[in-house]
């Protein structure tokens, strides 16, 4: 069972990286072998949404964090594997354009293949890795597959000076016509041991934590000191939401940090339902059926629809999805920005109201409209937070810590003064600029 997610969400949360700009998978990636690398890109792109395989799947990589397990296999041998076993299959996409295997390729093909067989086997017999309940059914398909009478005449080779021609040639019909299934299959559990080991390193080099998963019909989720992990000098906050409390109205100025914030737990959230480590203290949540997210939302010039027309179009598929019976993680900064502010007043104020009916589902809506809030607050499921500007003369500073209530803050004037602009654009000239300002920490 997967996760319902979309690319509007993928895209908000940057989970893939673009050109110079890596993503969240980047992160996550220090994989030794091609095959991971896409195995864990499948991960990201289709989470989980069954509370017991997430639990496995982060137990699993927990556990070999707390062995120290490393990659058993050097990254040469794979390359040598993959380029003899899959050559015939490059081949054909090419239109037979590549050459075929030399003598030498097949003598190193074969020799890999059976380096890579008994390494596994020994892998899976280690005392520690035994010991993983969690990873018994990865561990009992490597040594099925390994079980298989084919394969003992590999598991005997004693690897001690070079094969005989005849013997290369048997091995080679074996593993690249009777058995390159079995060696296939074989590999893909390889690929996500891979994995399940690189995402282990990354855990313990960046102190991530590893969420608990909770049954979807307890409708909880609790964060604490959660930060987005690309930063490099981040802010945490604590963060909670249940039925009772369903809603949060997220308010701030411009720069305060909302949109990081939002970031911030919904990748959590994302990379939570994957059975990954996250940045954070600690998590608890409960699984859901979906994410969809609209941070970041383009104009659709495609079908001629204007910013606040694609607005409309989200919000529709969202209640499309909702109206299913499913339980969602919804986040809508700064909902209708693209009409004027009464239309948005009325709006926000009404699809929120809505949204608060839904209490399988948890909401968080971002939003300049002050007085959207205000009325809202006649709804006890829904949350009010904010994060707050402080005014050093005339330098707002930001704090990036979650606060309870609303705020009325706007510096949007005080920061075009600051910049000069009016002053550019009345007298040519740029004035000095603030002695001191805060660096934002969203991007």
């Amino acid at each position: 069972m997967y996760l319902l997610t979309d690319e509007q969400t993928i895209e908000d949360l940057r989970l893939f990286g673009k050109k110079d700009a890596p993503g969240i998978y980047d992160i996550y990636n220090k994989t030794h072998t091609r095959g991971a690398e896409s195995v864990l890109a499948q991960m990201f792109r289709h989470p989980l949404s069954d509370h017991g395989e997430i639990n496995r799947r982060s137990h699993i990589i927990e556990q070999f964090a707390g062995i120290g397990t490393g990659f058993p296999f050097e990254a040469a041998l794979f390359d040598m594997t993959e380029k003899y076993l899959l050559a015939a299959e490059e081949q054909k996409k090419q239109g037979g354009h590549i050459a075929l295997l030399s003598e030498k390729d097949i003598a190193n093909g074969v020799t890999a293949v059976i380096e890579l067989v008994q390494k596994v086997k020994a892998f899976i017999e280690r005392k520690e890795v035994l010991a993983i309940a969690s990873f018994q059914k990865e561990r009992d398909a490597m040594a099925e597959l390994l079980a298989d009478p084919s394969l003992e005449p590999v598991l005997r080779e004693q690897g001690k000076g070079k094969l005989s021609y005849a013997a290369t040639t048997a091995y080679d019909q074996l593993f690249r016509t009777r058995e390159k299934s079995r060696l296939e299959k074989l590999l893909s559990l390889v690929y996500c041991l891979d994995v399940y080991v690189s995402v282990a390193a990354v855990a313990r080099e960046r102190n991530f934590i590893f969420p608990k998963a909770l049954p979807g019909s307890e409708n909880v989720l609790k964060l604490e000191g959660v930060y987005h992990p690309e930063l490099a000098k981040p802010v945490s906050n604590d963060f909670s939401m249940n039925a009772a409390q369903n809603v949060v109205f997220l308010t701030g100025a411009n720069m305060a940090g909302k949109s990081t914030f939002l970031r911030s737990v919904s990748t959590a959230v994302y990379i939570a339902h994957m059975g990954f480590p996250v940045a954070a203290k600690s998590m608890e949540f409960s699984v859901l059926d979906g994410i969809l997210t609209t941070i970041n939302l383009p104009d659709n010039l495609g079908i001629g629809a204007s910013h606040f027309y694609a607005e409309v179009l989200r919000v529709k598929k969202v209640a499309a999805e909702l109206n299913a019976n499913k339980s969602l993680f919804i986040i809508f900064d700064e909902m209708f920005r693209g009409t004027n502010v009464k239309d948005a007043h009325e709006a926000t104020v009404e699809i929120t109201t809505a949204f608060a009916a839904k209490k399988n589902s948890l909401f968080i809506i971002s939003s300049h409209i002050v007085e959207a809030g205000e009325q809202l607050q006649q709804q006890p499921s829904i949350g009010f937070q904010f994060l707050p500007t402080r005014m050093n003369g005339h330098i707002p500073e930001y704090t990036y810590r979650l606060e309870n209530g609303i705020t009325a803050d706007r510096h949007g004037m005080i920061i075009i003064r600051n910049e000069g602009i009016l002053d550019i654009l009345k007298n040519g000239q740029k004035r000095a600029a603030p002695a001191k300002r805060m660096q934002p920490q969203h991007y």
